[in-house]
């Protein structure tokens, strides 16, 4: 019997109640969160939302969200053969499923184009 990693997300848009979905990974030893959440979007829900760059963007902290109440990066917290409940970050507002607005509002593409126009 292979092992399994359960994830359950929490889901959801902001102005909505949250809700859970659980997804069964296949576990191997030395996987990352975001191996697991990258198998689930590939093989059983393409609509789940989560963000990472690692070194395609040379954007770390994208990756960021709790795990087990637990603020972690997706990409070095380990994968396990257990129950691990995946959040979204509580102290930035939410946009979808585990992805929250990261960048400060002076970055953002909104403030920046008002900026320009003005």
């Amino acid at each position: 019997m292979t092992p399994t990693a359960t994830l359950l997300i929490r889901r959801g848009i902001t102005g909505e109640e949250p809700s859970w979905s659980r997804f069964e990974v296949t576990y191997e030893p030395g996987q990352s969160v975001l191996d697991g959440l990258r198998r689930v979007r590939i093989e059983q829900d393409p609509t789940l939302a989560f963000r990472y760059s690692c070194i395609n963007a040379n954007a770390c902290k994208e990756c960021m969200m709790r795990v087990d109440g637990k603020v972690v990066y997706a990409c070095t917290a380990r994968l396990e053969p257990r129950e691990m409940q995946l959040e979204p970050l509580g102290n930035k507002p939410l946009i979808r499923d585990l992805v929250t607005e990261i960048a400060p509002p002076d970055e953002r593409i909104s403030n920046t184009a008002s900026r320009v126009k003005g």
